[in-house]
């Protein structure tokens, strides 16, 4: 089992600094979800209590960027396998929806509730800066849109903030997984109407929770659940919602399945005892495996890949990237995108027999090969 250490420590800026970072790909490249990253960091304080990976997979298209995961791993190699799978994921993300970014993430092994301090920041926000550039982050599980504020007055990689940034993403991706879910069920059942649609939203977080009213206010039926029985408790007070306990929403009598919570809910286990037809949600990584997808695909489960459906985070908070600056209009028209997007997924796999899966990272590869393959002929020009 990978142990948290590097060959290779990089100097922090700061002299009396007490983080230590150092250069962990070499180490990371023996795990299975290594996937070819260009660099993955360890940054350790352990003065400040500060355990962080940062993981840059590809950055063909532009510069690295993916939020920070605050999140107790149950050892290192979790962590650092999470945040390799979610990066990578990133880079299909952005390469999806046609941004000029490339995919990174990080993950703070710590407990957000008991762990986080404003010390543990302040050593994370040196970390941040001593990668000069190289990875933008933003909030994610367990860093909350103060936190990133605090960041950002620290170091200037840090985008959706409320000091001269998009603001809460949440709301965002919400939208553009309330419109892929409406996409979805107009390729299945010829309609977007979700009048009487029964819907299990696993997780009720700040996305979970904004898709939950959308879905509600147009009339669908929902089953909820979420590890805090108050989240749970208010879904069934203000959007008239049946709370679940546990493993019992992901076997819910519902048309919908929005996993909105953690990843690899969709497994060898799970997927047999779905009695949903749509699986669309906004959690990163909601294959286990990626045989996970043909599963699926056999079952005649209709998946929205999620790092497709749940991209609207990741567009907003790239809008403040692109000069002049932030324009709230411009991110919303690209978010408007996702369900044209996803139906073209939706009917590319099933004219050519693949899964959804595979199709969207198809897209991605084929949009990241042609910008590669720019770059080498105007370097090539050049000489």
């Amino acid at each position: 089992m990978l142990q948290a250490a590097g060959p290779r420590t990089v100097k922090v800026p700061g002299g009396k600094s007490t983080l230590k970072l150092s250069d962990i790909t070499e180490d990371a490249s023996r795990l299975a979800d290594f996937a070819d990253h260009e660099q993955v960091w360890l940054g350790r304080d352990e003065e400040r209590g500060l355990t962080a990976i940062v993981a840059v997979h590809d950055t063909t298209l532009g510069p690295a960027l993916g939020g920070t995961r605050v999140w107790p791993h149950e050892n290192f190699e979790a962590a650092l396998t999470d945040a390799l799978r979610l990066s990578h994921g990133m880079t299909l993300k952005a390469a999806v929806a046609g941004l000029a970014l490339g995919g990174g993430k990080a993950v703070i092994v710590a407990d957000a509730r008991s762990d986080k301090s404003l010390r543990l920041l302040d050593a994370y926000a040196e970390m941040l800066a001593a990668l000069e550039g190289q990875y933008i982050t933003a909030e994610d599980v367990g860093l909350s849109l103060e936190d990133a504020d605090y960041l950002r007055a620290r170091t200037p990689n840090v985008t959706g903030t409320t000091r001269g940034g998009s603001g809460n993403p949440s709301p965002v991706t919400a939208q553009g997984v309330f419109l892929g879910i409406k996409a979805a069920l107009k390729h299945q059942s010829g309609s977007e109407k979700l009048d009487g649609v029964r819907v299990a939203v696993q997780g009720l977080g700040a996305v979970g929770w904004s898709l939950a009213k959308r879905l509600r206010n147009e009339g669908a039926r929902l089953s909820v659940s979420d590890i805090e029985p108050a989240r749970a408790d208010k879904a069934v007070t203000h959007l008239d919602a049946v709370a679940l306990e546990g493993d019992a929403i992901t076997t819910a009598d519902v048309d919908i399945f929005a996993p909105c919570a953690l990843g690899a809910v969709l497994s060898e286990t799970t997927i047999p005892l779905l009695k949903a037809g749509i699986v669309a949600g906004s959690a990163n990584n909601q294959l286990a495996t990626p045989q996970d997808a043909e599963r699926l695909r056999a079952r005649g489960i209709l998946y929205a890949p999620d790092y497709v459906i749940n991209a609207g985070g990741l567009i907003n908070v790239a809008e403040e990237l692109t000069p002049p600056g932030y324009d709230a209009d411009a991110a919303m028209k690209r978010v408007g995108v996702i369900p044209r997007t996803l139906g073209a997924i939706f009917r590319r796999a099933e004219a050519e027999g693949r899964t959804t899966d595979a199709v969207a990272e198809t897209i991605a590869l084929e949009y990241i090969e042609s910008a590669r393959a720019k770059k080498a002929r105007r370097a090539k020009s050049a000489r």
